[in-house]
């Protein structure tokens, strides 16, 4: 016997049991689909051709990627849904430093929409492993979910051992003044909907910056959006730290910034 999988107390058919490393060691990129489309497309392939140099030492061609994106919206007559994409290696040889090529294993679901409710937020002291990675070791970030969830708040921001705002649990975050729109200097993920989005504010030729950010300084702005591939500017309602809360108001002249800039960038076919 080379490998049983029982879930409870029942045999679990698997065709390939080694399919179950793709949750441990590895690396994804999710990514919202409308009409075929993708925006931020050639991010998401430069993502998963980057991280699998570093984590595999063999890089994944973005020809075989639109492949089998293609495959998969075979399977959509409307071209709207969500797609993942996690590589991972079955063959272990890339432990001891052997380059490998990784699998790609796509997830699909429906689309995915916006948040309605603006979140509040609770300020926690954390910071990702290898966080310029978009990689498959998220235990920390749900733990701090759910802590989050507990104390009743909806979610968890981050800020690291000096005090500085990083990012939330699964978005980037932005602040916005009265005339530019602020993004933490720490170490972050770089998010693809981060990324498009200061394309497009680059596009819009709007002023904007990358700063330290205190979290006891998040009181000095006017507005605070959370940005992932679900929720491009998701309005923040408040932050609750050691130091207090600070409460947003809703601000629609910096909204509506972000959302031109969003929008500024098109969508790629895939």
């Amino acid at each position: 016997m080379t490998h049983l999988v029982q879930l409870n107390d029942a045999p679990l058919t698997l065709d390939d049991p080694a399919l179950l490393s793709a949750t441990s060691y590895g690396h994804f990129t999710s990514m919202q689909v409308r009409d075929g489309k993708v925006r931020g497309l050639d991010l998401h392939l430069e993502r998963l051709d980057r991280s699998s140099r570093e984590l595999f030492g063999h890089g994944v061609a973005a020809d075989r990627i639109l492949t089998y994106l293609r495959t998969a919206l075979a399977s959509s007559p409307s071209g709207n849904l969500s797609i993942r994409i996690n590589a991972f290696a079955r063959d272990r040889a890339f432990v001891d430093g052997t380059p490998v090529e990784p699998d790609l294993l796509l997830t699909l679901t429906d689309p995915i929409e916006p948040a309605s409710e603006p979140p509040r937020l609770l300020a926690v002291e954390h910071e990702r492993t290898a966080p310029h990675l978009k990689h498959t070791g998220t235990f920390s970030l749900t733990h701090e979910i759910r802590r989050a969830r507990l104390a009743g708040y909806d979610n968890a921001l981050f800020y690291n051992r000096d005090g500085h705002v990083s990012e939330a649990s699964i978005w980037n975050i932005c602040f916005a003044t009265e005339d530019r729109i602020v993004w933490p200097a720490a170490e972050v993920l770089p998010g693809i909907t981060m990324l498009t989005l200061q394309a497009g504010l680059e596009a819009l030729d709007v002023a904007r910056e990358t700063v330290d950010i205190p979290l006891t300084a998040v009181g000095d702005y006017r507005a605070a959006y959370l940005t992932n591939s679900i929720d491009p500017a998701l309005p923040v309602a408040s932050i609750t730290s050691p130091g207090g809360t600070t409460q947003y108001e809703p601000n629609p002249d910096s909204a509506a910034l972000i959302a031109g800039a969003y929008l500024k960038i098109p969508l790629q076919e895939i």
